[in-house]
């Protein structure tokens, strides 16, 4: 996302400044932190392609946080800028997605977190296009090209793995039952996103589902992967209720900004 979206106007129905922001921050701080996990595979990846490949994937996403993370600090109306919400906030503030958290592991496990994620932003950044918010609409129409891309990496790698050797296709199978209880909570409403859809802003997150799972299943069966049972949800990130690997990764992502607070380049 390296162009600049222009201040296109909000729609008049759109909810209170206060209830879009807080929404706004759940796609946003899910693709900041899923940006920064991707990260922590550059100089480590199998091959040098794939530094270049999650690299390429992690700045589209970064992208598209700080574009998200402009627009609540606008809304917000306090000076604030995306860094300042980026690095100045603890980890109880953030809003992400608790799947977006969670450990790297080895690669094929970043590629089934991946393809899990790029399936969800796939069908969110589709209905995004029809937002009531000009604004909101216009990033998804951008994001949308990005995702569809990052979609069509990740689900290559994860059919590649599944469908590879006995040990890929052991570690891919490892990581996704490791994963999957995490993706219930993207389907899951509460007040705020119900208020979103009834604004005519976002979609009811139930509707995203139908779309996702044929998405992942077709993955998964040409992958020759089992799909997990489904268990018991504990954690909702979007509710600022995360686990240990937040914190830890906030730690290293802000140090240098809370280290000196206020430079420049």
């Amino acid at each position: 996302m390296t162009e600049t979206l222009e201040a296109a106007p909000r729609s008049a129905a759109a909810p209170d400044g206060s209830l879009l922001r807080h929404w706004l921050l759940r796609p946003a701080d899910t693709s900041l932190v899923l940006a920064q996990q991707l990260g922590g595979w550059v100089g480590h990846a199998p091959a040098l392609e794939e530094d270049l490949g999650l690299a390429n994937i992690a700045l589209d996403l970064l992208g598209q946080a700080r574009w998200l993370l402009s627009y609540c600090a606008e809304l917000e109306g306090q000076g604030r800028t995306e860094d300042d919400l980026a690095f100045g906030r603890e980890a109880s503030e953030f809003r992400n997605l608790a799947l977006a958290e969670q450990p790297n592991g080895d690669f094929a496990c970043t590629i089934v977190r991946q393809m899990l994620l790029d399936a969800y932003q796939l069908g969110l950044y589709q209905a995004l296009q029809s937002s009531r918010d000009a604004r909101l609409a216009q990033l998804a129409a951008r994001a949308l090209k990005e995702t569809q891309y990052h979609f069509r990496y990740s689900s290559h790698w994860l059919v590649r793995l599944g469908d590879g050797t006995t040990e890929s296709h052991s570690r891919a199978q490892a990581g996704l039952q490791l994963l999957w209880r995490f993706t219930g909570e993207l389907f899951i409403p509460d007040e705020l996103d119900e208020a979103m859809c009834a604004a005519g802003i976002a979609p009811p997150p139930a509707d995203l589902q139908v779309g996702w799972m044929q998405r992942v299943t077709a993955v998964l069966r040409e992958a020759t992967l089992e799909q997990p049972s489904e268990v018991p949800y504990r954690w909702h990130g979007k509710r600022g209720e995360h686990g240990e690997h937040l914190g830890l990764l906030l730690a290293e992502m802000q140090s240098l900004h809370r280290a000196h607070p206020g430079a420049h380049w």
